[in-house]
């Protein structure tokens, strides 16, 4: 996958593409990443990338024209047309099934906002518009890092485990398991018996039955659209009814 950004402060990828699962990903191949500085496509000694708003009001605003500049140079830089991404308090956000759509992409262009925010007219270049959820960051640099990070960890081959994905939360509806490693015994508190026991249906078995019971607990509204079994439901409702977890309704299922 080929990946660009667009933004004032390209130097705040560095450290995230140059550590860890990105670095990785980069020295396999499998990523190709490039940040760009918005600046570059300015035409005035003071490199000028923002401007007053019209109307009056606080703060700057990101002028379009370097915009449409930079991402036509960058959109011709590679032979594959990108699919642009603009962060944003008023776009979609950000979910599992939305990390895998820009997974199957070949190559992804994003354009990250700052100051106040955005012309209008720039977003005629996005196919897709991001939020991570109901708050603001201070620059979309920070944004478009954590969905590069979701993205490129769905690549095949950027996980050491074929199956890490695979048993991450949300994957398939649900929070992941609870996780244990050594030592067996930690200030009185044990391991469960099972993950020591050997045997990996029953391992298998209780990390599901975990899985189910934390979501229930902690995100009962994931439940809605979860692949539950009848016997999974009918123990939940079980639970519920000690006061253990919520149910699982009817018209949830």
């Amino acid at each position: 996958m080929r990946i660009d950004t667009i933004s004032t402060f390209p130097g705040m990828f560095d450290s995230v593409m140059g550590a860890s699962m990105m670095r990785i990903a980069q020295e396999k191949g499998i990523l190709d990443f490039a940040a760009h500085d918005l600046r570059d496509w300015t035409h005035d000694r003071h490199r000028t990338t923002d401007d007053e708003p019209y109307g009056g009001g606080q703060g700057l605003v990101m002028k379009c024209e370097p915009i449409f500049e930079a991402w036509e140079a960058v959109r011709d830089m590679h032979p594959a047309r990108p699919c642009t991404v603009f962060l944003s308090p008023a776009g979609e956000v950000l979910s599992e099934a939305l990390v895998r759509q820009l997974a199957e992409e070949e190559r992804l262009l994003f354009v990250c906002g700052h100051y106040e925010g955005i012309d209008e007219r720039a977003y005629a270049l996005a196919d897709r518009t991001v939020s991570l959820g109901d708050y603001v960051l201070t620059s979309g640099e920070l944004a478009s890092m954590v969905v590069i990070d979701a993205v490129v960890r769905k690549l095949d081959g950027v996980l050491g485990d074929e199956g890490s994905a695979v048993d991450e939360s949300f994957y398939d509806g649900l929070l992941e398991y609870p996780c244990y490693t050594r030592p067996a015994v930690f200030r009185g508190m044990e391991v469960p018996p099972v993950l020591l026991s050997g045997n990996h249906a029953a391992v298998d078995a209780w990390r599901r039955e975990q899985s189910v019971e934390r979501t229930a607990r902690l995100r009962p509204d994931l439940l809605k659209d979860a692949d539950l079994t009848e016997k999974e439901r009918a123990r939940l409702d079980s639970l519920s009814k000690e006061g253990g977890t919520p149910a699982v309704r009817p018209d949830e299922r």
